[in-house]
């Protein structure tokens, strides 16, 4: 039995999107906690509800804004996710890759994954942003994996290439965007874990020494979608508190951290995002 969406599904939430807007996007950007208002620089703006699209993963998490909004940035059409579904909600990864089926069928060649995320590397401090260079899927080796069950020939390989699942030259573009606006760009492996409990100490222990830098509660089952379908992905993460393996007593981690952490990286965010899509 195939845990993947029914086709019919996926085209119907296309159609739906493309009789709600005359624009057609070439670029799929995807925002993450606190990074919604990122959406507001869209120019020429469709919006469009998931509510109003059939069979597309609402968002319950406070800071996901829950719409699509399509329309021109920096001369790029593009589609933006505002909000995303996660496994914690009780979706199943299927579920959480429709979006970017539904890109594949709308034609994006291209997408854009933003990210809050807890800083592992020591280097690292809330307000950085990570380049995403490789991921650490680890529901995903243990078998939550978005692509089980009968693989669709027709979006991609029974068994796609992960070698490099985000871009080097989309990479490239983002460190040049980066030094133009004259800021620095982190780079690092991003840890992708279940959630919804933020992580113990004995677990970013674990994750440091397996090579993870920041850690998150998405991101990577999009990458696979997207890379099985053969679409470009580029992954940034905002570094929006620090995941600390040696505690100290009073720590307290809460998501209204990461909401606020999120607002300050706006700027440089938009600015990286701005320059990537200028030199595309």
């Amino acid at each position: 039995m195939s845990d993947l969406i029914p086709p019919a599904q996926i085209e119907a939430a296309a159609t739906a999107v493309r009789q709600q807007t005359s624009q057609r996007p070439q670029i799929g950007l995807v925002l993450g906690s606190g990074l919604s208002q990122l959406a507001d620089a869209i120019e020429n703006p469709d919006i469009i509800p998931y509510e109003n699209i059939p069979h597309w993963p609402v968002s319950t998490v406070y800071g996901h804004s829950g719409r699509l909004v399509i329309g021109q940035l920096e001369g790029q059409t593009v589609l933006v996710q505002q909000g995303r579904a996660h496994y914690y909600e009780g979706y199943s990864p299927a579920q959480i890759i429709m979006p970017v089926r539904v890109m594949r069928r709308l034609g994006i060649q291209t997408v854009i994954v933003t990210n809050a995320a807890g800083g592992i590397n020591p280097d690292f401090s809330p307000g950085d942003l990570m380049l995403i260079k490789d991921h650490l899927y680890l529901p995903g080796i243990a078998g939550h994996n978005p692509l089980r069950g009968a693989n669709d020939e027709s979006i991609g390989p029974r068994f796609p290439d992960m070698t490099f699942p985000y871009d080097p030259a989309l990479r490239a573009l983002a460190r040049q965007a980066a030094a133009d606006e004259g800021f620095d760009l982190q780079e690092g492996v991003y840890a992708y874990v279940a959630g919804p409990s933020f992580e113990t100490p004995a677990e970013l222990r674990f994750l440091r020494i397996i090579g993870a830098d920041a850690v998150g509660m998405s991101t990577a089952p999009t990458v696979v979608a997207a890379r099985h379908a053969g679409i470009r992905a580029l992954g940034i993460s905002s570094i929006t508190n620090k995941a600390d393996p040696d505690p100290k007593p009073d720590t307290v981690v809460t998501h209204e951290e990461v909401l606020e952490t999120g607002q300050i990286v706006i700027p440089r965010l938009t600015a990286l995002l701005r320059g990537v899509l200028r030199q595309l």
